[in-house]
């Protein structure tokens, strides 16, 4: 299984807050010129708390009809309302995407059973693929190894997980384990410097938020694991881990990503969400000569 780069892209709005068909377009093809492997609209950085249903569905469908197979596509559908993730589930799976990712229920505490238990129904409401969604800074919840086994074991369309952690012998217990029965299951990591101990591990790559803004950095870095250019590797992998600090300028980074787009040429709207709609120039100048600093001592 060759590793890959799934861009868990930004949602680009207009002044009123609506999904910008037209913006997002841009995003779509800059990441296929560029060379990623897939897409997630309505993750994380997607900020998909604020939109309606038919916002989601909306733009679910313009990923769909613009890259037209160029990218795998895994929307996040992830909702508090389980009926809702099953309509906005199905509604993207009968469209052709990959599969859809989805968060444990959060707010509420749960146990590791009760998350065997939405994860169960699910996998039996869906008529598709599955992807665990596993960020436990934002759901309080952690998936264990041993879960996500009992639920890859009973349910075949239980594809693969996002492993978003600072943990990463909790996103190798879970490859490892899971890889003991299913060959085919997908492990990501949601941290960009995770990606060469992912797939040492036997993960499959990363779904990783730098890959908006520097998909060709991106790209390169999966060329040249996937043809064992180690020098390559190591001199990516070393960038990488200077731009890291951007996640932390903002805590929905989102906003500055955004801003970076519009740097390098693309015609969008850097609105953001309430209520990180807000961005100091202070922040942003930091983040800024972060990044060119980073980039131009390639």
């Amino acid at each position: 299984m060759k590793a890959k780069i799934i861009t868990p892209t930004v949602t680009i709005f207009d002044n009123d807050g609506n999904v910008d068909i037209e913006g997002n377009r841009l995003l779509i093809q800059h990441l296929i010129d560029n060379g990623v492997d897939g897409a997630v609209p309505l993750g994380s950085s997607g900020e998909f708390t604020a939109l309606s249903m038919y916002e989601k569905k909306k733009l679910i469908k313009l990923y769909v009809d613009e890259s037209n197979g160029k990218l795998d596509l895994i929307p996040g559908t992830s909702s508090l309302n389980i009926e809702e993730c099953v309509e906005l589930s199905n509604y993207a799976i009968s469209l052709g995407v990959k599969g859809v990712l989805i968060l444990p229920p959060f707010y509420y505490g749960i146990s590791q059973e009760e998350a065997f238990h939405y994860y169960d129904v699910l996998a039996q409401k869906i008529d598709g693929n599955i992807y665990i969604y596993n960020f436990s800074a934002r759901t309080g919840f952690d998936m264990s190894a041993k879960t996500t086994f009992n639920l890859a074991k009973k349910h075949k369309n239980i594809k693969g997980m996002k492993d978003s952690t600072a943990n990463l012998t909790h996103t190798k217990e879970v490859i490892l384990k899971v890889k003991e029965i299913r060959n085919d299951f997908e492990v990501y990591s949601g941290f960009d410097d995770h990606f060469i101990p992912n797939i040492i591990a036997g993960g499959s790559g990363c779904i990783a938020a730098i890959s908006n803004f520097e998909p060709k950095l991106w790209s390169s870095w999966v060329k040249a694991i996937n043809s064992g250019n180690f020098e390559e590797v190591k001199a990516i992998g070393n960038i990488i881990d200077r731009l890291m600090p951007l996640y932390s300028v903002e805590k929905n980074f989102s906003h500055i990503f955004k801003k970076f787009l519009i740097d390098d040429g693309l015609k969008i709207n850097d609105y953001t969400i309430f209520p990180f709609e807000e961005l100091s120039e202070q922040d942003y100048e930091f983040a800024k000569k972060l990044r060119n600093k980073v980039m131009d001592g390639r």
